[in-house]
């Protein structure tokens, strides 16, 4: 089995934020139907997708672990990584839309509808030109590194995304906490720190190439569900 230590940072880091959200998405999802709360719901479903995100990564590591094998073709670990992309976000402006602008809330959905439809397009039929070429295995320590092509539209269209969801959500949710007060004002603050992490971990993540960087953001990235959960159970 050939995984460097910068290979099992990579791989142990990415599973814990698989892990931290599919416990938190899954009791976001129990209270929700226990206490009949849509909004938590939604986070829950929101969560599960956000941690998707880093679904190649830990398959990756996995077949690695057990078969000493990467992902093949490499293309699955693409798909794998970045398909859960436009869900998050059609599910992320729902939630944020319902708290800040419920009156333009199925404007904002189109909008992202329509833009998340033409990303998952992009994405699935041309997922080799969407990322540097070749995508190889990392020689450091053993597993698929894949960066994006920035001149692609898939690039810019998650760059679009991620600066929406900045001002959207963690400004937006920013905003709310500093007009309101008590409970309300802490709800607000800890869905701005969640969107913020999320955002800026996920932009890091992709720009960043320091093993012990990548992980330190990675760990940081794995308190976003707990914020979430935070600013929104009863």
């Amino acid at each position: 089995m050939t995984i460097a230590f910068e290979g099992w940072l990579d791989g142990l880091t990415a599973s814990g934020i698989i892990l931290s959200s599919a416990f938190f998405g899954l009791l976001s999802l129990y209270k929700s139907i226990k206490m009949k709360a849509k909004l938590l719901s939604i986070a829950g479903i929101m969560i599960f997708f956000v941690g998707f995100l880093w679904l190649g990564p830990t398959i990756d590591f996995l077949f690695k672990l057990i078969a000493d094998n990467n992902i093949e073709p490499v293309q699955v670990y693409v798909l794998l990584s970045y398909t859960s992309v436009a869900p998050a976000l059609f599910f992320a402006i729902y939630l944020g839309s319902e708290l800040l602008v419920p009156k333009l809330k199925w404007l904002f959905l189109g909008v992202f509808i329509v833009l998340g439809v033409i990303f998952e397009m992009f994405l699935w039929f041309s997922p080799i030109q969407s990322f540097e070429y070749p995508i190889e295995v990392k020689v450091a320590d053993g597993l698929i590194d894949a960066s994006f092509n920035r001149t692609h539209p898939t690039f810019l269209m998650v760059a679009v995304f991620l600066v929406s969801a900045l001002i959207f959500l963690g400004i937006g949710f920013a905003i709310k906490a500093k007009q309101a007060t008590g409970l309300l004002r802490k709800k607000f603050t800890y869905l701005s720190i969640a969107n913020i992490i999320f955002v800026l971990c996920g932009a890091l993540d992709s720009i960043l190439t320091l093993p012990l960087a990548i992980g330190f953001v990675r760990v940081v990235m794995m308190t976003f569900a707990l914020w979430m959960y935070l600013g929104l159970k009863t």
